[in-house]
């Protein structure tokens, strides 16, 4: 959802890479839906219309999150790495403008869901409302902990933008330790090799155990994959490099699924191959009303990720309380709830993320100018 991974605050991708634009549009779409469908109750009523196609999107549908994951990765490794080199400068402040892009919308989001909540509680009793929030929770929300220190999430997918911030923070780690160790050497194989080895350990291990999954080491074989994709695209890179790198990113792939199949893994491993294959191809020529729309549903995504729950939940709320249960009129409001989505989400990301996200810049961007420079500026204009 933003240039530097799967979410975060001004969302379009330059309208050069329109296959990533493709791919976060539709994800974007699929989550909506799934949890529309997931969550209820509207769906519920209407299940007797669609019944396969509900029942695929409430049990399918979260793959798209496999998508968004290899995509971040994808464009993290364009943004910290973009040859695959080991080392970062300063990596704490990196880590840093990441939480300042992802947070601050993410916090405003927060406060839509308690505030949907509260509205939610007034005309339905269902278990897609959640409690009222304190102020530990609410804090664990801003600091992106949440999962970590076991809260339950305010929002549907909240999980997700503090698995992105760790995964980012990991991968600018891994760049800062590898550059360290290696010193001005900083060999090209050793950053690839480095992430195949995190694939590997992820695959076999921590994504098989679904304790691990509020941290990055369940989720960093899919992450990884696009950071090679990333890598091993890079026209300028040797053949024998790009044919090592595949190897990394398919033979352990393979070997994990044979050992324990997960869809989401397969989902993700054809992504990450697309990606490779594509993922850098210019398109020019695709533009038009379709390619317009579909920039723009990439833009607004991590907005529509952010405010879809909420608006679901208060669409849901007034079809419980004052729609009859007629599946017709239910399936209408499903689809309401849906457009609603997309209609705030193009809202929030127009005055909250953008502004917020061009503010926070600046701030964060701003020279630091010592007491020391100060005085001797002021001596010299004196």
């Amino acid at each position: 959802m933003t240039e530097t991974g799967a979410s975060g605050p001004n969302a379009a991708v330059h309208k050069q890479f329109g296959l990533i634009n493709l791919l976060k549009a539709g994800a974007a779409q699929l989550i909506v839906l799934h949890h529309l469908a997931f969550y209820g109750p509207m769906t519920d009523h209407a299940r007797p219309l669609m019944p396969s196609l509900i029942d695929w999107l409430g049990e399918y549908g979260r793959i798209a999150v496999q998508v968004f994951l290899v995509i971040g990765g994808f464009l993290a490794a364009k943004s910290l790495s973009p040859h695959g080199r080991p080392g970062i400068d300063q990596p704490i402040a990196t880590i840093w403008r990441r939480y300042i892009k992802l947070a601050p919308p993410f916090v405003i989001a927060m406060l839509l869901a308690m505030l949907a909540s509260e509205i939610a509680r007034h005309w339905m009793d269902h278990d897609s409302i959640s409690p009222p929030a304190n102020v530990s929770q609410f804090a664990a929300h801003v600091l992106l902990l949440h999962s970590v220190l076991g809260y339950e999430s305010l929002s549907a997918g909240a999980w997700y933008v503090a698995i992105d911030f760790q995964l980012y923070a990991l991968l600018t780690l891994l760049l800062w330790f590898t550059g360290f160790v290696s010193g001005t050497r900083r060999p090209s194989w050793l950053m690839p090799a480095v992430v195949g080895l995190g694939i590997c350990i992820s695959l076999f291990y921590f994504n098989r155990d679904a304790d691990w999954d509020a941290w990055a080491p369940y989720f960093f074989g899919s992450y990884g994959l696009g950071v090679l994709a990333w890598w091993a695209s890079d026209p300028r890179r040797p053949f024998i490099g790009v044919f090592a790198m595949l190897l990394v990113m398919v033979v352990p792939t393979v070997l994990a699924l044979e050992l324990d199949f997960r869809s989401r893994i397969a989902t993700a491993a054809v992504v990450a191959l697309v990606l490779c294959l594509f993922g850098r191809t210019r398109l020019a020529s695709c533009s038009g009303l379709g390619w317009s729309v579909v920039n723009y549903l990439a833009k607004i995504s991590y907005s529509v990720f952010l405010v879809h729950f909420p608006v679901c939940l208060v669409v849901n709320a007034v079809f419980t309380r004052f729609v009859q249960e007629q599946p017709q009129l239910q399936a209408l409001g499903a689809v309401i709830a849906w457009l609603a989505s997309l209609v705030v989400g193009a809202a929030f990301c127009r005055w909250v993320e953008i502004p917020l996200g061009r503010v926070l810049a600046d701030f964060v961007n701003k020279p630091v100018v010592s007491r020391a420079m100060r005085a001797k500026a002021a001596q010299l204009r004196g």
